[in-house]
Formats: structure tokens, C-alpha cells, sequence
């Protein structure tokens, strides 16, 4: 029999507990960064609020950059070693800013420790890119079926966002009271947790990885075997075959079009809602801080929730439903002009959102061929990082430009700039999820392009040779609304 705290299986539990840790050790470490660029290492200087940026521009410089390449390795490499190694690395490198802090600040000038910071930032991150594909996947080979992957993609939002709501509010102490080196070992030592976790999980074998046309093959064939040799036409041509597997799926880029479309709207609201709540809730600004709390309130609800609604209607139902929910709540949420009513339909609003995206994850898992998933999430990273940078750069650009003197109505109901453009960005939500009933199909399985792909190897390079890659656009996995 399981342990009674085991969740979804014993593997998984240690996988989701190697995460809680490592990401409560992520808020309080990206927290107190801020805090030490802010207050310290910038100061009082004019140029603080760029240093503060400057951390959020190097995390996302290595999404973009390393994220798309990134998922060619972790195709063809021991997922689990991804994971190890790179726990190592984070933690040494992590351990090793944690020593230089404890220098007195004058020891190096502002540029020095600037440099240091971003430099650790970015190489976090550019690890971080490799390993969530190779976690994905090894969940993927670790639950089997739509409602155990919902659940799991659950779990694992639901803990995201516990470490959202308590990461902060134990960093500033841990920082104020001190000092800035503890609240950084306090992050390496998470690391560590996180790579004995990991190492007590037996990984499932997968199956055996398919040979790319122009790539090097991997020696020993499959997930256990030496990891390959790959030069640069290899990676090259394996990044491109990936490319062209995605493009061709019409599934992927459908699911990858809601993500981008959901983001635009995510982005504005996360760009403009101090604006709003201080302005047409009339919250006094240092409680926005409750803001952040509904949203994580119900980030964890959805992703609770997600797994049994999944079993209920179906992942392709939650995920278009989740769309023309969240998308009317957003809407609705802009014309509200009470706190308490406004903080309640930021609850509402979360809980959809959430439900979407955990639905989203076994849609994912099963359209892509074992052999791309690591490409297929490098796909999904980086082009909704740039969704969601766009559409904090033009709400933003919008609100304090072009619509900054904005006053208009519609019928007879008025509208300022900050709820007009999230009124819009509700209905983009809501005009996607009708696109969605639309191209999510009710029937198929995707099966039959993962059989197809490992009976002519010598194909799996070429996405459109044969039907692998059309399978698993027209072919992707049933709902199963009939489970209890």
C-alpha cells in the first residue's frame, strides 16, 4: 500500500518535493536580489530602477537565447543527468555569489557586483532552460493518461504558486534582519535538497530515442545510453527537424497559439493592475501586496481543482472553457470600481487561467512524439516569454501614450485607459476560446504517431515523411468526460 502522503505515485512525490523546495528557495532568492540591487547595490542612485530591470532583462535574455537550442539536448541526453547537473551547477554557483557577499559592499565597485549578479542570473536561467524540458519529460514517462498528467501539472502550478505567496514575505526578513548572504545560502542549500530528491527517483525507461537525418547518433542507444555526440550541423539539423515537427502539427501550433493569446492577456493585467486597483479600486498602494495574494490563492485553487475537472469534461474541454471563462471574468473585472469585489474576481480569474494551463500539459504530452518533447516545450518557453515581454511593452506603451487622456463610453457604460485595454484583452481571451471549440477536436489519439515514428526510424528527421507529424495534428488525445 502507498504511504498515505504519497501523491499520485512514490517517485512523484519525491520529484514534487525536490520542486517545493527548490522553488521557495527560487522566490526567496530572486526577491532578495531585487531587494540587494535596489536598496543596496543601486542605492539611492538615479539609474536604480534600470539595475533592478537589468535582473528580469538577464533572465529573459537566457529564455530567449538558450531556451529554442536547449530542447535538442535534452532529446538526445539522459534526462535524469540533466537534472542532476544541473542542480550542481546552480547550487556551486549560487554558493559561490553566497562567498563573494560576504565581502563589504565597497570592496568592488557597483559595476563589479552588478555584473556578478546579472552574470549569475543569466547562467541560472540558461540552466533552468534545460532543466524543466527534461523534468516535463520524465513526468511524461512517469504518469500515464490525461487525468494523471493533469494532476501532476496541478501539483506542481498549485506548489509554484505557494512559493509565490511565501517566498517574498520570508525573504524580506531573512535579508533585512541578515544580511543578503543568508537568504542566497538559503537558495544553494535548496539546490541540494532538490538534487537528493531527484536521485531517489527511478526513472522509467523511454523509449528508444529516434536517429535525426544529418545528426549524430546517440552511442548506446536510448534514455540510459551515453549521451550523444552532437557537432554543430547536428544540433543544427535536429533543431530544424524539431521546428518542422511542431510546425507541422497543427494540434502544437494551435495549443501554442492559445498560450501566446492567453499571455497578451495575463501580460496586460500584470503590467496595468497597480494601476488599476490604486486607481479605479482606490486601493491605497502599500496594500497592493494583497493583490498578489489572490492571484496565488487562486493559482493553487485551479491547479488543485485542475486534475478532477480534467477526469470530468476532458482535457481539450477544460482548456477552451478555461479561455471563455477567464476571458469574461477579465472583462468583468475591468468595470468593477470596489476592492473586495475587485479582489474577489481576481480569484475567479486566476482559477480559470490555471485550469487552462494544467489542461494544456497532457494535450502537450501526447500530441508530441517522445522523441521532440524536449523541442516542443523549448518551442512553448521562449515564444510565450515573448508574449508575455510584448504585452507588458505595448500595455504599457498604450496606457501611457496613445490612450493616456483616453475618456470614452460604450453603451453608456464609461471607460478610462487603464479598463479599457483590459476589457480588450478579456475579449481577446474570450474570441480564443471560441476559436478553441473549433480547433480542438472532440475524438482521435495520438498514439498511432508515436507507433508510426518508432516503426521507420530512419524517418523521424522528417516530421512530414510518412504521417507522423499529421497524426499527431489530427490525431491528438480523447477526452474521457465518462471518468469519475
Amino acid at each position: 500500500m502507498a504511504p498515505r502522503l504519497t501523491l499520485i505515485s512514490p517517485d512523484f512525490t519525491r520529484l514534487w518535493f525536490g520542486q517545493a523546495v527548490s522553488s521557495l528557495g527560487d522566490m526567496v532568492f530572486s526577491t532578495t536580489l531585487m531587494l540587494w540591487v535596489a536598496t543596496v547595490l543601486a542605492g539611492e542612485e538615479t539609474w536604480a530602477p534600470a539595475a533592478v530591470s537589468g535582473v528580469l532583462v538577464a533572465g529573459g535574455t537566457a529564455v530567449l537565447v538558450v531556451g529554442p537550442i536547449a530542447g535538442v539536448f535534452v532529446d538526445r541526453w539522459d534526462k535524469r543527468r540533466i537534472m542532476l547537473g544541473t542542480e550542481v551547477l546552480r547550487g556551486v554557483l549560487v554558493a559561490l555569489l553566497t562567498a563573494v557577499a560576504f565581502l563589504p559592499t565597497d570592496a568592488l565597485p557597483a559595476g563589479v557586483w552588478l555584473a556578478l549578479v546579472y552574470g549569475t542570473v543569466l547562467v541560472l536561467h540558461a540552466a533552468a532552460r534545460f532543466f524543466a524540458p527534461a523534468r516535463f519529460t520524465i513526468i511524461a514517462d512517469l504518469m500515464k493518461g490525461d487525468a494523471d498528467r493533469a494532476r501532476a501539472a496541478g501539483i506542481t502550478q498549485a506548489t509554484s504558486q505557494t512559493a509565490l505567496i511565501l517566498g517574498p514575505p520570508l525573504a524580506a526578513p531573512l535579508f533585512f534582519a541578515l544580511g543578503v548572504q543568508w537568504a542566497l545560502l538559503f537558495n544553494a542549500l535548496s539546490y541540494l535538497v532538490s538534487y537528493l530528491a531527484i536521485r531517489s527517483v527511478r526513472i522509467p525507461p523511454s523509449p528508444k530515442t529516434l536517429p535525426v537525418e544529418g545528426a549524430a547518433p546517440a552511442e548506446g542507444g536510448g534514455e540510459r545510453g551515453t549521451p550523444a555526440k552532437l557537432g554543430g550541423s547536428g544540433v543544427l539539423a535536429e533543431f530544424v527537424a524539431g521546428l518542422r515537427f511542431f510546425g507541422r502539427s497543427k494540434f502544437l501550433v494551435a495549443l501554442l497559439v492559445f498560450a501566446v493569446i492567453g499571455q497578451f492577456g495575463v501580460g496586460a493585467l500584470n503590467t496595468l493592475n497597480i494601476f488599476f486597483t490604486t486607481g479605479n479600486l482606490n486601493m491605497p498602494a502599500h496594500l497592493f501586496g494583497y493583490v498578489g495574494m489572490a492571484i496565488g490563492a487562486g493559482g493553487i485553487i485551479g491547479a488543485l481543482c485542475a486534475g478532477r475537472v480534467v477526469q470530468w469534461i476532458g482535457a481539450r474541454r477544460t482548456t477552451w472553457m478555461g479561455l471563455l471563462v477567464s476571458g469574461a471574468l477579465l472583462i468583468a473585472y475591468s468595470r468593477q470600481s470596489s476592492l473586495l469585489g475587485g479582489l474577489a474576481l481576481l480569484v475567479l480569474f486566476t482559477v480559470p487561467i490555471t485550469m487552462l494551463n494544467t489542461a494544456m500539459a497532457p494535450l502537450l504530452l501526447t500530441a508530441a512524439s517522445p522523441a521532440y518533447r524536449g523541442r516542443v516545450v523549448a518551442v512553448f518557453q521562449p515564444m510565450t516569454q515573448v508574449a508575455s515581454m510584448l504585452a507588458a511593452a505595448l500595455s504599457g506603451w498604450l496606457a501611457g501614450t496613445v490612450l493616456s487622456d483616453f475618456e470614452g463610453s460604450v453603451a453608456g457604460i464609461g471607460f478610462g485607459p487603464i479598463d479599457m485595454i483590459l476589457a480588450v484583452a478579456g475579449s481577446v481571451i474570450l474570441l480564443s476560446g471560441f476559436y478553441a471549440r473549433l480547433a480542438l477536436p472532440e475524438t482521435g489519439t495520438a498514439e498511432p504517431a508515436r507507433a508510426e515514428a518508432e516503426e521507420e526510424p530512419g524517418k523521424a528527421g522528417e516530421p512530414g515523411a510518412g504521417d507522423t507529424g499529421r497524426a499527431a495534428a489530427a490525431a491528438p488525445p480523447a477526452p474521457r468526460p465518462d471518468r469519475p
